[in-house]
């Protein structure tokens, strides 16, 4: 590498080589930066150097000014030329400018090379011009934690000290963030102001507080920070600080004014942070500090309802030993038990019950059974069902209309998700599953689950049920199930009205074309409200395009459950359409056998209850086969 050695008091002194001394070594770092301030801002000296650089010829790959006693320039820099000992410098050739495409004052700052900081300044890069993002050089060493640097640009501009980027960061704010304390403390000496936010709002102060730099945080309060400054969310240090869990900084900040009751444009506090977080010992500290345990934010949450929704267990624990109010809603009417049934938090959820008022329960219009059993929470549902909510508990009315179905118990949830454990601890503990307006076994049946429909029939589920806003002359049940013939077949073993589906209106003569959208538009025809709607006939269902094509196998398997009857038009019609139906018709035109005429009368007589639980009779296994309908013997 080649030198150059330049004598500060103007005689000329031997050319030295880089083993004799280090870089810069007859300097202090103070003289140093006094010279990188000196040469920065001479202006005389840029001009002086272009003129020799054009005299005089330079080293391969380096500028002119880099070679030995070639620019007297430097003999004229009054400040040093007035010290007594002169002091002898040697530069380095300049590398290949191809290794500086990317700026190389950047890079210089990044790596922490002072020396070749102060070179790029003496040949004219700016020490202030920013980059496309607005970072000027100093805000690179604030960020990267390059002391040294830092101070060579403070002391040639210290009118940069509170530049900012275009996301309006101060250097300040980017020490902070990075956790240069250091950087930090020579920006405020300097007369960094520590208050200046970025665009989001967020001062020094904040950024230290989540760092969790205690050093940091103390060094700027003892500088002026506004403690309570917020950001653009209304978050202060203090929620910060909380949210870290960081007790002595959460100290340092309520020393120094710190609000322990602010609130941010939610209305969220810093004890809200503490529960919702997790945050046992930040919380203690707040409440031991006085604030108001069951403060409500905007949408009426607590800190213990906040704990509750996030299983916070050890929280939950706390904030009730601290007499925490469980029974305090929020404005969507739920207690703490019930976001913690919804959530699926058992051991919550085990907290909460001693302390939850069941008349508080009540008003709210829904039970913590309804939530547990809409998120299939099967372990919450068996807690509170052994605490004894009541299985049967409704819907408010308020609650049940923002339902189409109009749905109202826990067990009518459990079925539509088809939650067969659910199901099953429900009925088990004495659910009624005729109480919705839409029977849970219709439900079930258009699932097409075989297993809960057995449940529902076996607790006592109506047989005959129909869907009361699309009214039909059958059973709605049957209308459920036309493709499960598995299904039909159960439920008419049951003792489900089968006779109800032969019963026609217009019988052998013929019907009028059905309407296409009849079983859609009857649920919403508001036309004429005073003229009462016709129930709909099993003909006309059978008859709709989906079901048509097993209109043979369901008129077969309903004749097994009728004695003598007479199809109407539309069923021959069925019957007719396709060959192999041919004996299907024949089955319902021939008299009955004895027999099977015999079959139904004593399943008339047994009823509907003793055919539920026809294998548990006192019968012959014979007698019991025949009742519950060989196909075989139909006939």
């Amino acid at each position: 590498m080649a030198t150059a050695s330049l004598s500060v008091s103007g005689s000329r002194s031997p050319m030295l080589g880089p083993d004799d001394y280090s870089l810069y070594s007859g300097l202090s770092e103070d003289e140093l930066i006094e010279l990188a301030v000196e040469h920065s801002l001479a202006d005389a000296y840029v001009s002086v150097a272009r003129a020799v650089s054009t005299k005089t010829p330079a080293f391969q790959n380096g500028p002119a000014w880099n070679q030995p006693n070639s620019n007297p320039a430097f003999t004229q820099s009054a400040p040093l030329c007035q010290r007594n000992a002169s002091v002898s410098i040697t530069f380095p050739a300049m590398q290949p400018k191809d290794d500086w495409l990317l700026d190389p004052v950047a890079e210089a700052i990044q790596n922490g090379a002072v020396d070749r900081l102060i070179r790029l300044s003496w040949m004219g890069k700016s020490l202030t011009k920013p980059n496309k993002q607005g970072w000027a050089p100093l805000h690179e060493a604030a960020f990267y934690g390059q002391e040294k640097c830092l101070k060579v640009i403070l002391k040639a501009h210290p009118e940069v000290t509170d530049s900012r980027t275009l996301r309006q960061q101060t250097p300040l704010l980017l020490a902070a963030s990075a956790d240069h304390v250091g950087c930090a403390q020579k920006l405020l000496e300097s007369g960094a102001d520590p208050n200046i936010p970025n665009k989001d709002g967020e001062t020094p102060l904040y950024k230290a507080c989540e760092q969790e730099n205690v050093e940091s945080v103390e060094l700027l309060l003892s500088n002026g920070a506004q403690v309570n400054k917020t950001c653009l969310q209304g978050w202060t240090a203090l929620h910060e600080a909380v949210s870290r869990n960081n007790v002595e900084i959460c100290k340092m900040l309520v020393r120094a004014g710190a609000d322990i009751n602010a609130r941010n444009m939610y209305g969220i506090t810093p004890l809200f942070i503490a529960a919702q977080s997790g945050r046992a010992e930040a919380l203690l500290f707040l409440v031991k500090k006085g604030v108001d345990i069951n403060s409500q934010v905007n949408d009426g949450a607590t800190a213990l309802y906040e704990a509750s929704k996030n299983g916070h267990e050890e929280i939950v624990e706390l904030l009730l030993s601290l007499n925490a109010d469980a029974n305090r809603a929020a404005k969507s009417g739920f207690l703490p038990l019930h976001i913690a049934a919804q959530r699926g938090n058992e051991e919550v959820v085990s907290l909460l019950i001693p302390v939850t008022s069941r008349a508080r329960v009540q008003r709210s219009g829904i039970s913590p059974l309804h939530l547990a059993a809409e998120r299939n929470r099967d372990d919450v549902l068996e807690v509170l069902i052994d605490a004894g909510y009541d299985v049967n508990a409704m819907l408010s009315p308020d609650r049940s209309k923002m339902y189409e179905d109009r749905r109202s118990t826990a067990l009518y949830l459990a079925v539509m998700n088809n939650n067969i454990s659910a199901t099953t601890m429900l009925l088990d503990a004495g659910a009624n599953p005729n109480l919705d307006m839409f029977s849970p076994l219709l439900v079930a049946l258009r699932q097409g689950c075989i297993q809960t429909v057995t449940l529902l029939v076996d607790h006592g589920a109506n047989i005959n049920a129909s869907v009361p806003t699309h009214p039909t002359s059958f059973p709605g049940t049957v209308m459920f199930c036309m493709k499960y013939l598995s299904l039909l077949k159960y439920l008419m073993d049951n003792g489900c009205d089968a006779l109800s589906c032969f019963q026609c209106h217009y019988g052998c003569n013929p019907h009028p074309p059905i309407k296409a959208t009849r079983d859609r538009s009857s649920l919403d025809d508001k036309t004429d409200e005073d003229t009462p709607k016709m129930p709909v006939q099993f003909c006309e269902i059978i008859s709709a395009p989906q079901i048509s094509r097993w209109a043979g196998p369901i008129i077969d398997v309903l004749l097994d459950y009728v004695g003598n009857v007479q199809l109407c038009a539309r069923l021959i019609e069925h019957l007719d359409s396709y060959e192999d139906w041919a004996v299907i018709k024949e089955k319902s035109a021939l008299p009955r056998s004895l027999m099977h005429m015999c079959r139904l009368t004593i399943r008339k007589q047994l009823g509907t209850e003793r055919l539920k639980h026809l294998n548990a009779l006192p019968l012959p296994e014979r007698l019991i086969k025949y009742l519950s309908v060989d196909r075989s013997q139909a006939y």
